[in-house]
């Protein structure tokens, strides 16, 4: 269909049984991702779309564990529990009455299955927030570390209590930090972190058990099985304040669907054994980023806000499956 096909081999013939290395990393584009978002089922019910917990909102702080709840709620989660550190916290949320507040202790001690735990948006670093995290890295369910919780996880240092817990957990584990967090976490300068991604990514990934979105610039994605992979979309938007919350409620969201049974597309068989059924994760990075492409292609160079974020990345996701709606 394409017409004539012109090939250049470039003066490099390749000799019967070559063999070619490894890619170094995988590029998370459209192609990639179109299979991996879950198709929603004509007779689904909330639990089949799964729970979403989020863990944090110290005082002054709220703000960012209800972005994280809202995004989560906007990419698909059946149900949204917020348990804010702040005591005095507002009992609801006005923009989005359909979430949950409940105290964290009643949360983390809830025996029912959860699709997805979040901790960290807005948390602090004082001890009711350790006393959290040491309850959030007990849960069986998957767990999304941002913001607070990395610091918390840095400030305790290797070999702490709770980086062995967060290395010893049986169930997956997504780390979300932008730079300064990850060189917090090695030790290490930003301006080391900066200088080589990828290691960056897969030190950590590898020393913490855990999956690792390092955020910035071609955000860099990296599995405890070292595999690496760098996302296609993104701008300089996404550099406002909430914009990570928004993207550590879409993971929960992703990985709760398919913990609760809503499967996505597969990988490419070639691919498929390195995501190890993480696929959401690279999903939701994509759409956060695709968001921040649209929105700069329709309305300009500023505008975005992390509020309004959430409802790009589902319009995306509803672009992408070829049928527009609006935002």
């Amino acid at each position: 269909m394409c017409g004539e096909l012109w090939v250049d081999d470039l003066d490099l013939p390749l000799q019967a049984g070559a063999t070619t290395s490894n890619a170094a990393a995988i590029r998370v584009g459209a192609d990639l991702v179109r299979p991996l978002l879950p198709d929603l089922p004509q007779a689904a019910h909330k639990g089949q779309r799964g729970d979403v917990i989020v863990i944090g909102g110290a005082a002054g702080m709220t703000g960012a564990a209800l972005l994280a709840a809202r995004a989560a709620a906007r990419l698909g989660a059946g149900r949204v529990f917020v348990g804010l550190l702040d005591t005095e916290g507002p009992r609801f949320d006005l923009v989005a009455p359909e979430l949950m507040l409940r105290p964290p202790d009643e949360l983390l001690q809830h025996s029912r299955k959860v699709g997805c735990v979040v901790f960290g948006p807005g948390a602090g670093i004082d001890p009711p927030a350790h006393e959290a995290l040491e309850r959030a890295l007990a849960q069986t369910s998957p767990l999304v570390l941002d913001a607070d919780g990395l610091n918390l996880l840095a400030r305790a240092g290797p070999g702490s209590a709770l980086q062995i817990a967060l290395q010893q957990r049986a169930a997956p584990t997504v780390l979300t930090p932008h730079p300064l967090e990850a060189a917090r976490l090695l030790g290490i300068s930003v301006e080391q972190v900066q200088a080589d991604r990828m290691q960056a990514a897969r030190t950590l990934a590898q020393h913490l058990a855990a999956w690792v979105v390092l955020k910035g610039a071609g955000s860099v994605i990296a599995t405890p099985q070292q595999a690496i992979w760098i996302n296609s979309t993104g701008n300089g938007l996404l550099a406002t304040a909430g914009s990570g919350d928004v993207l550590a409620g879409a993971i929960a969201a992703l990985l709760s669907a398919a913990n609760a049974g809503q499967r996505p597309g597969r990988l490419p068989q070639d691919t498929r054994r390195l995501a190890a059924g993480m696929e959401p994760i690279l999903a939701a990075v994509w759409l956060h980023g695709r968001a921040a492409d649209s929105y700069t292609t329709r309305c300009g160079a500023i505008g975005l806000s992390a509020e309004t974020l959430a409802g790009w990345m589902a319009n995306c996701w509803t672009e992408h499956a070829g049928a527009l709606s609006p935002i």
